[in-house]
């Protein structure tokens, strides 16, 4: 049975009073007598009434402004997929009065990180979403929202200090822990694992403390595990430096690559004759590419598309539906290797 949809006229003549009265009690403004108030309440109960969330959006013609503060994908490739997400949203939410605006950064450049996160304050807006790649910075943009009663939503890479705050991405602990036991899987006692940091981030680290606390519960079975950071703004520095690590660690069993760049790494191995397990992360065409041919084992998927699409509907369906943003929305570890890869392809 199709349910009878009610006017605040229907409602008016069996609660008793004026069209007027309805309006206000169902809106929460004006004065009404507690007789009124009554009535009309005992009235929606009796009838289930659900209020219209996008007509009362159209009737209010509020326009809710969403900053985006994320790196800029021409610096960072990993990051283009994200860029989508968030047209994805656009279009799914502008005919809403959602407007939404991205202040893109260098992710190499702290100062820059700054410097957008304050002309995206200067543009008052009802939400900042950013992708929090400084620590220290982050706290200072996470203080000043909240100054100006600016509302802030995180995605991609998670932050302790942050925790209180929402948070859309991956459990990064815990992707570590795959990492290692997908390693622990295809590598022998007392191999060598190499745990590579290619400019490396504060969210890094927990997944470099989720790999190495998987060997530490796993005492039978102890690799030795080494930890290498390298800085990639300089191809020629970056190449040397990775050839010179290759030769003087000599026979590593496997590396864990903690971000998209596995590919850079492995055009330096393959020119030193060096070959090893590798688990790295996300879809990047030179990381499918060194997939399917064998370089890399197993690639695990972020979703960064996923992440900043979500982060913009839940920001837009809170402020257009009132519905509550999760805490902590984390998605799922997925494991891609070269039988699977292109089923995860956008």
């Amino acid at each position: 049975m199709i349910k009878k949809k009610y006017t605040i006229k229907d409602i008016a003549r069996l609660a008793d009073v004026s069209k007027g009265t309805v309006d206000r009690v169902l809106h929460g403004r004006g004065k009404v007598s507690k007789k009124a108030l009554e009535q009309v309440n005992q009235v929606l109960e009796a009838i289930d009434y659900q209020p219209n969330p996008i007509a009362r959006t159209l009737k209010n013609n509020k326009i809710y402004r969403i900053c985006v503060l994320i790196p800029d994908q021409t610096v960072d490739p990993y990051w283009n997929p994200a860029h989508e997400g968030i047209k994805d949203a656009e279009n799914e939410f502008k005919a809403f009065g959602v407007l939404i605006q991205k202040y893109i950064y260098d992710p190499l450049e702290r100062s820059s990180f700054l410097e957008e996160s304050q002309k995206a304050l200067e543009s008052a807006p009802d939400v900042l979403l950013m992708a929090p790649l400084y620590r220290q910075e982050s706290l200072e943009i996470l203080q000043n929202c909240k100054a100006k009663n600016v509302l802030v939503v995180f995605f991609n890479n998670y932050i302790d200090a942050l925790n209180s705050e929402f948070f859309i991405g991956q459990d990064l602990h815990q992707s570590g822990r795959v990492a290692a036991n997908l390693i622990d899987k295809l590598t022998s006692t007392d191999d060598t694992v190499a745990v590579i940091h290619i400019d490396k981030e504060p969210h890094m680290q927990m997944k470099e403390n989720g790999f190495k606390e998987y060997f530490e519960e796993r005492k039978k079975n102890p690799q030795r595990i080494i930890t290498a950071n390298f800085n990639s703004d300089s191809t020629t520095k970056f190449e040397k430096d990775i050839a010179e690590f290759l030769k003087v660690q000599g026979n590593i069993a496997a590396v864990f690559i903690t971000n998209s760049k596995s590919y850079r790494l492995l055009e330096v191995a393959e020119s030193n004759n060096s070959s090893f397990v590798t688990i790295g992360y996300d879809l990047l065409e030179e990381n499918i590419n060194c997939l399917v041919q064998g370089k890399i084992n197993f690639l695990i998927h972020q979703k960064p598309r996923r992440q900043a699409y979500l982060g913009v509907s839940y920001v837009a369906e809170y402020f257009l539906f009132d519905k509550k943003i999760p805490c902590k929305m984390l998605l799922p570890i997925d494991i891609i290797s070269s039988e699977n890869f292109k089923y995860y392809l956008d």
